[in-house]
């Protein structure tokens, strides 16, 4: 299993912002597919939160920031960042979070605290691995995969849920 930065330490998060802007603007480059400012600023607005973020929550960020948006927008937004797989839906949040292993192809593995909602995104091969072979078992072909698993992150645990340090690292 990779491990990635846990999302309750401290951290530099405005690099980890820059350097998923930057990932985002190279893959959509490499695939002749246009990050307008808004999708960009989607991005942005999904990274730069410590926890993920509902399109009615991006709705009322970009007002805030005097963007005209209306609810369409923020869908076909957030429509593109998904196929070009640099957010994830949470579907038990009904949320976004930005995808720390953007463009690769992998299964989403996400621990969810239920208390403080902070996420975490894991990679595992042998997770992957033993999905493709469960499905391949029934003669299914696997598009794409998502899991989630809910529980409380160590803070929630001790009691002491963690304030302004997640990021998607």
């Amino acid at each position: 299993m990779v491990s990635t930065p846990l999302p309750y330490r401290p951290h530099n998060h405005a690099a980890c912002v820059e350097q998923a802007l930057a990932d985002a603007r190279r893959i959509c480059t490499d695939a002749s597919a246009r990050l307008t400012p808004t999708r960009e600023r989607v991005l942005e607005l999904i990274w730069q939160s410590h926890k993920p973020l509902g399109a009615y929550d991006l709705l009322a960020a970009l007002t805030l920031d005097g963007h005209n948006a209306a609810p369409p927008t923020v869908y076909r937004a957030l429509d593109f960042l998904q196929q070009h797989g640099l957010v994830h839906r949470i579907a038990s949040l009904n949320a976004f979070t930005g995808c720390t292993h953007a463009g690769d192809h992998h299964t989403g593995f996400f621990l969810i605290c239920r208390q403080c909602h902070n996420v975490l995104e894991l990679a595992s091969p042998d997770l992957d691995g033993a999905v493709e072979q469960a499905a391949q078992a029934q003669k299914f072909a696997v598009e794409k995969s998502t899991i989630e698993i809910a529980g409380l992150c160590p803070a929630c645990q001790s009691g002491t849920p963690p304030e302004g340090t997640h990021c998607h690292e």
